[in-house]
């Protein structure tokens, strides 16, 4: 019996063994249920209170840290200045889930979903006011649902650019027509190129990495954006004079890959998209006080602005309407919510 003890000790030890292990790997699975999840969120602007994208995801990021249900269980990882790539690409990267999230006007996500080229129209909105009316009613619910179907993405909110979009050029445009053959950097989308080219521009898509050298050597007359994005650029020091064509109110779109958003505990989720809510809340309180911090830091530099015939503007680019509705007439009830809900001033 003796000889049958150091069998029965490796036995008790062999099981001993596998039960700390058995342990141990339980406690490991428990812990990696409750790691952090990392997401990293693309934008294709600088990491400052100058950009819109930034005011948006610093907001997000303390509402989830302050947040005592979400503190420690999302880590986002801001990759700002187009560092994951071109927007255009990026899209397709937040698509498959490459990219978690990414924060950019919706004029670029008209690459891989042509009908949200329709908020690209210009003269469509008059305001940004009319904007969040809208985007916050069924015509954001709509294109809400059609990113989701055909991106593979979830809307988390529609905020806004810091202001309109306006056009500087070298030259003075003091009359619409001043503009006919100005050679206009625009973003590289349908609707946008169309319409500067109607506004009788020619209408040139470039990244925007390449506008400030492709205006220093002429290859461009100048460049349609917001104030605070010609301020931060340094697009002042070669353009000096600002037409105030307000010819697009374009909306910021903060788009989630739908399987990253699924990985987010069920119980969570609820509190993630209030945080997103509260985020986009706050931006659009800052738009429009950086517009105008904006225009008076450029009139220091010495850029010029000068109001337009914005009616002049709104007729030229008709045609472009009539265009788009013809290829998307499953558009025209979302216009027809939109122009409705122009302030009764500028219907």
């Amino acid at each position: 019996m003796m000889k049958m003890k150091p069998f029965c000790s490796v036995s008790r030890i062999f099981a001993v063994a596998c039960l700390g292990t058995a342990l141990l790997a339980g406690s490991a699975v428990t812990s990696l249920a409750h790691a952090a999840l990392n997401f990293r969120v693309y934008s294709s602007l600088p990491a400052d209170e100058s950009s819109a994208h930034y005011i948006w995801f610093s907001r997000f990021q303390e509402n989830l840290n302050n947040n005592e249900k979400l503190k420690g269980q999302i880590k986002l990882n801001y990759f700002p200045n187009g560092m994951l790539g071109k927007e255009a690409d990026a899209t397709q990267q937040v698509r498959i889930g490459a990219i978690n999230m990414m924060i950019s006007g919706t004029s670029i996500w008209a690459t891989l979903v042509p009908e949200i080229g329709v908020l690209d129209l210009g003269y469509l909105f008059k305001d940004y006011a009319q904007v969040g009316k809208t985007l916050d009613g069924k015509a954001g619910e709509k294109l809400a649902a059609l990113m989701m179907n055909k991106a593979n993405v979830m809307v988390l909110g529609y905020g806004y650019n810091l202001g309109a979009r306006n056009i500087y050029t070298k030259k003075v445009i003091e009359k619409p027509e001043d503009l006919k053959n100005l050679k206009i950097r625009v973003l590289p989308v349908p609707n946008f190129i169309a319409t500067l080219n109607h506004m009788g521009a020619v209408a040139i898509p470039m990244p925007g990495g390449e506008v400030y050298s492709s205006l220093q050597m002429g290859v461009i007359d100048g460049v349609e954006h917001d104030a605070p994005t010609i301020y931060s650029s340094k697009y002042y020091e070669i353009v000096k004079n600002g037409t105030l064509t307000r010819h697009s109110y374009n909306p910021l779109m903060i788009a989630m890959n739908k399987k990253s958003f699924e990985q987010i505990p069920a119980e969570l989720r609820g509190e993630v998209l209030a945080a997103a809510k509260e985020a986009t809340d706050y931006e659009r309180l800052q738009a429009g006080k950086k517009e105008q911090e904006a225009i008076k830091n450029l009139e220091a530099k010495g850029v010029t602005f000068r109001e337009t015939d914005r009616r002049y503007f709104y007729q030229q680019v008709q045609p472009v309407w009539q265009a788009f509705l013809g290829q998307y007439p499953d558009m025209k009830p979302i216009v027809d919510e939109i122009t409705a809900a122009a302030p009764e001033s500028q219907q």
